[in-house]
């Protein structure tokens, strides 16, 4: 049996009648210091948050600017900020960027197809080809590098490098390939199509730069685009 009483500072007290010595418990004092332990721990997760995100924005920054497009790398990743903390989560999320735009460009390229004039057909046809290609070949190059063997063994590490390398260059080339299809071609059409063709092949430029770097690899990339 207990009972409940009040303390001179009117905080409401557990009594506890027995044979031993008087038990009071303060719940206003308990409670108090739960919320304060709580506030603490919030505050120091909010920190470490906070610091993390610093870190991968530092991280993003820095590597973006030495990219052949700085400033649109820095645009397309910079909400992977928190997220990525290692080189090797960067190029994935590079890559991840290229891959989503690649394939939001196919599925344009396929309902521009039903729209574009004779001339324009055969461009836009081989275009709806060769960008399937990439968002295959950049699907692949994302797969090695969520599983790349860093720490392993070091032929089975430049193996998957190397087939990054290959399947992301391949994806560029295709992109160069439809771009270089429209020289030809006029009308509103072409200008739609080459805009969105030409950001992807530079985030996919980008995106090979981070793979370069996982592996000392030289980072310079290739010639830059041409304005579409």
């Amino acid at each position: 049996m207990f009972s409940i009483t009040h303390s001179p500072t009117n905080s409401p007290l557990l009594y506890y009648p027995s044979h031993s010595p008087t038990f009071l418990f303060n719940f206003s004092q308990y409670s108090t210091m739960t919320f304060l332990s709580l506030l603490l721990l919030l505050s120091l997760s909010l920190s470490a948050a906070h610091d993390g995100a610093a870190v991968s924005q530092d991280l993003i920054h820095s590597s973006c600017l030495q990219a052949r497009y700085p400033n649109l790398c820095i645009r397309t990743l910079s909400s992977y900020a928190g997220a990525v903390t290692t080189p090797q989560e960067l190029a994935q999320a590079a890559i991840s960027v290229s891959l989503s735009l690649a394939r939001d460009l196919s599925r344009y390229l396929s309902d521009a197809l039903r729209q574009a004039s004779m001339r324009q057909r055969a461009a836009v046809n081989d275009c709806v080809d060769q960008i399937g290609d990439s968002v295959e070949e950049l699907s692949n190059t994302l797969g090695v590098l969520r599983h790349l063997t860093c720490g392993g063994d070091r032929r089975d590490f430049r193996l998957q490098m190397g087939n990054a390398k290959t399947w992301v260059s391949a994806a560029l080339t295709n992109e160069d390939t439809c771009l270089d299809g429209f020289k030809e071609v006029d009308g509103e059409v072409k200008l739609d199509v080459k805009k969105r063709i030409s950001k992807v092949a530079k985030v996919t430029s980008n995106a090979l730069f981070m793979i370069n770097r996982l592996d000392g690899g030289n980072p310079a990339g290739r010639k830059k685009l041409a304005a579409p």
